[in-house]
C-alpha cells in the first residue's frame, strides 16, 4: 500500500491540475498516466538494455539516434514550459502512437489519446511531481493508480473497485497459471490480473542465475525476475494468452499502457460489455468454452436493463444483480476442466432469492467447486467496506467436498489507513490450498473441509459462518464478593468526587 507521504504527493499533484484550469477527474487520471506511460517506457528501455547485457542478447532501444530527447531524463530537465508542451505534443505523442504502439493490438486505444495540459507551469510542476514518484516496484506503481481512481466522484457506482494488488498475486497462485494457458478477465477495468499473470510467470519462470537485483530511488533493493524460462511460450504469451473486456474506454486506455509496461504487446483486449447480448454476437469464439483460466473481480452491487442481458444467461437465471449474471457468464466461457477464481459480495455465498440458490447450485452440482476463502472485511476499504470472498471452482467434473478458509489478516490494518501489519496468512492460504486433504481437516474452525451434501441441504448456502465451529475461551471470574467490593469502592470514589466539586462550586 502506497505511505501516507506518497498519498501527500499525489494529493497535490491533482489539486496542482485543479488550479491549472483541468478540473474533470476523468482527464486528470489521463493525463497523469499518459506522464507516467512516458516516464515508464524509458525505464523499460533502460531495464531491457541492462537485461540484454546480462543475457548477452541483441537489444535495440525503442528510441531511435534521432529520438534520444525524447527519453524521460531529458525532458525532465526542460525549464520552459512552453518548449516542454511543444516536445510532447508534437514529438512524444505521435513517437506514442507510432513507434511505441504502432501496429499492436493496444495501438487502437492511444491512438485518440489527447495531450491536453497547454499550461506551460502546470507542466513543468506534473513533470517534476511525476519523476520523483517510485515507478520501480510494480505493486505501489498499482497501488498508485488504485489511489487515482479512487478519486473518481463516480467510482463505485457501477460497483467497479480496484483489486489490492497483494489479493490479485494470491488468485494467480491459487489457480497456479501455466505459460501455455489461456487466460481471461470478462470485466477488467486497468487489467490487474492480467498484468498479475504475467509478473507470476516471470517469478516462477526464472533462473535463479539471471534473477538479479536493482536499487530504486529511495536506495532499497528489489529484484528483477527475467522469464528467460518462458522463451518457448512467447509466441502464445505475447500473442493469445491474455483476453480481457470491458465496458469502460478510459479504462481500457490505462489498461492498454499497463499492459505494454509489462511487455504485453498484442492481447486480445475489447471495448465490450460482455454480459450484453451483442457479445456473443460479436466475439463468438470467446464467448463459450474458450479459456483455460478465468481471473475477475467483477462488478457488483450493480443492476443492468435485463432486456440487454444475453439470453443465454437469461435462460439460467433471470436477475438484474451483476455478480449473479457475471458467475453464469464465466461458468459459460470457461473451458471443460478450466478454472475461475473470483471476488463475490457475502450476498452471494447466502442470498434466499431464487436467482442466487440457482446460481450456486449450477456451480456446485454442474461443477467442481473447490474452495470458499472468506476475505476480511476492510479489504477494499478505503474506497468500499463491503464484505466478499473468493470462490474457486472447475468447470464441469463433480464436486464432493468443498474447502473453506477464514481470511481475518491480509497483511494490512483493516481502518481507512491499511497500515502494513504482521500476518502471513496470504501465504498460508495459498500453501493450504494446494496441500489440502480432506481427511486432516475434520476440525471446523480456521480452513475445513465440507460434504456436499450437507451444502445441499442448508439450500446450496457457503457462508463460513454456517459450518465454523467458534472455539470459546473459559472466562474465569473473580468471587462474587470480590466483585461486590470492587463496585462499592468505585461507588464511594464517585461519590467523594462530587461532593468535592460541590464544594469548590459553592466557594
Amino acid at each position: 500500500m502506497i505511505t501516507g507521504e506518497l498519498k501527500s504527493k499525489i494529493n497535490m499533484l491533482w489539486e496542482r491540475f485543479w488550479t491549472g484550469g483541468i478540473t474533470n477527474p476523468l482527464t486528470v487520471i489521463e493525463q497523469i498516466s499518459y506522464l507516467i506511460f512516458i516516464k515508464m517506457i524509458s525505464m523499460s528501455d533502460e531495464r531491457n538494455e541492462k537485461k540484454s547485457r546480462r543475457m548477452q542478447t541483441d537489444f535495440v532501444s525503442m528510441f531511435s539516434e534521432n529520438k534520444q530527447h525524447l527519453k524521460w531524463k531529458n525532458l525532465v530537465n526542460i525549464s520552459k514550459g512552453d518548449e516542454l508542451i511543444k516536445i510532447i505534443r508534437d514529438e512524444v505523442f505521435p513517437f506514442l502512437k507510432s513507434d511505441v504502439v504502432g501496429q499492436k493490438s493496444l495501438g487502437k486505444f492511444l491512438k485518440n489519446a489527447q495531450f491536453m495540459i497547454q499550461n506551460g507551469s502546470l507542466l513543468i510542476s506534473a513533470v517534476e511531481a511525476v519523476d520523483k514518484l517510485p515507478l520501480e516496484h510494480n505493486d505501489t506503481k498499482g497501488d498508485l493508480y488504485e489511489y487515482l481512481l479512487s478519486k473518481l466522484t463516480t467510482a463505485g457506482v457501477a460497483g467497479q473497485f480496484r483489486t489490492p494488488r497483494h489479493i490479485i498475486k494470491m488468485m494467480v497462485e491459487l489457480a497456479d497459471v501455466k505459460p501455455n494457458d489461456f487466460v481471461c478477465d470478462p470485466a477488467c477495468g486497468t487489467a490487474g490480473f492480467l498484468v498479475g499473470v504475467m509478473e507470476y510467470l516471470k517469478v516462477k519462470y526464472s533462473s535463479p542465475e539471471h534473477i538479479y537485483e536493482e536499487t530504486d530511488s529511495d536506495g532499497k533493493k528489489y529484484k528483477i525476475y527475467p522469464g528467460d524460462l518462458l522463451i518457448d511460450y512467447h509466441d502464445h504469451i505475447f500473442n493469445g494468452m491474455f483476453t480481457g473486456f470491458d465496458f469502460d474506454a478510459t479504462m481500457l486506455r490505462i489498461a492498454a499502457m499497463n499492459l505494454l509496461l509489462h511487455g504485453i504487446e498484442n492481447p486480445h483486449i475489447e471495448n465490450q460489455d460482455t454480459l450484453n447480448n451483442s457479445f456473443s454476437e460479436r466475439y463468438p469464439k470467446q464467448s463459450k468454452n474458450c479459456f483455460d483460466v478465468i481471473l475477475a473481480n467483477p462488478p457488483f452491487t450493480g443492476s443492468v436493463d435485463i432486456s440487454s442481458v444475453d439470453s443465454s444467461i437469461k435462460s439460467i437465471v433471470k436477475t438484474k444483480k451483476t455478480e449473479l449474471l457475471f458467475l453464469v457468464l464465466m461458468e459459460r466461457i470457461l473451458k471443460i476442466g478450466g478454472r475461475c477464481a473470483v471476488i463475490v459480495p457475502d450476498g452471494v455465498l447466502f442470498g434466499a432469492s431464487k436467482a442466487h440458490q440457482t446460481v450456486r447450485k449450477m456451480i456446485i452440482d454442474d461443477n467442481q467447486l473447490e474452495a470458499v476463502i472468506s476475505l476480511p472485511s476492510g479489504v477494499f476499504k478505503p474506497y468500499a467496506g463491503v464484505s466478499t470472498a473468493i470462490l474457486f471452482f472447475k468447470k464441469a467434473g463433480v464436486t464432493d467436498n468443498v474447502w473453506f478458509y477464514d481470511l481475518l489478516n491480509d497483511g494490512f490494518s483493516l481502518d481507512d489507513k491499511r497500515a502494513p501489519v504482521k500476518g502471513e496468512e496470504l501465504t498460508d492460504v495459498v500453501a493450504k490450498f494446494h496441500s489440502r486433504d480432506a481427511l486432516k481437516e475434520s476440525k471446523r474452525t480456521k480452513h475445513f473441509f465440507i460434504p456436499v451434501d450437507e451444502i445441499r441441504k442448508n439450500k446450496y448456502d457457503l457462508s463460513i459462518n454456517r459450518y465454523k465451529e467458534i472455539e470459546y475461551e473459559e472466562v474465569v471470574y473473580d468471587e462474587p464478593p470480590v466483585i461486590l467490593a470492587r463496585v462499592m469502592q468505585l461507588d464511594k470514589e464517585i461519590t467523594d468526587g462530587i461532593k468535592e466539586l460541590e464544594e469548590m462550586l459553592i466557594k
